[in-house]
């Protein structure tokens, strides 16, 4: 499976203590070079960077074409541009993004995408998480921007609406 994602879920993810996820569910991971450096660049403290520098699973990749990305930029910031185009290059079974706009023009351009929320309803389901609920509510806390209705729908997702 050919799985690539923006910088969002590695940093969500780490935020929550759940970096690893990413491996377990997907095994390898793809990046563009524009996400290793917008994480990187954030600084070693940056939740996700550590975990990036150190995970031999990811795969940091070169997009072929820069001008499919720059089509992308006045919409979307460069990471997401850049692995929009890199999931379409490598013809990836899935990509990674969790940014509203960036979601719709994957989507227009075809790919099949999920998000953080989607890896851990995926996580519960696979046995590698007990509750999303509580993984939510930290996500939350740490400045994560879902609304109430994809709360419950998520939560719903995982089975464990009241």
């Amino acid at each position: 499976m050919i799985v690539v994602t923006n910088a969002g879920p590695l940093i969500a993810l780490a935020q929550i203590g759940q970096f690893d996820l990413l491996r377990l569910l997907y095994g390898q991971v793809h990046i563009p070079q524009g996400v290793w450096d917008e994480v990187k660049a954030l600084g070693h403290n940056c939740p996700g960077a550590a975990e990036m520098v150190s995970a031999n699973w990811i795969n940091i990749v070169r997009v072929n074409d820069p001008t499919a990305v720059e089509l992308l930029r006045d919409r979307l910031d460069e990471g997401e541009s850049e692995a929009i185009v890199l999931a379409i290059e490598l013809h990836a079974d899935l990509l990674l993004i969790d940014e509203a706009r960036g979601r719709r023009v994957a989507e227009a351009r075809g790919l099949k995408k999920t998000g953080t929320i989607g890896t851990l309803i995926l996580a519960k389901r696979a046995g590698w998480v007990r509750g999303v609920t509580p993984l939510l509510d930290q996500l939350v806390a740490r400045g994560f921007r879902m609304g109430k209705e994809l709360y419950q729908i998520a939560r719903s997702l995982a089975d464990e609406s009241n």
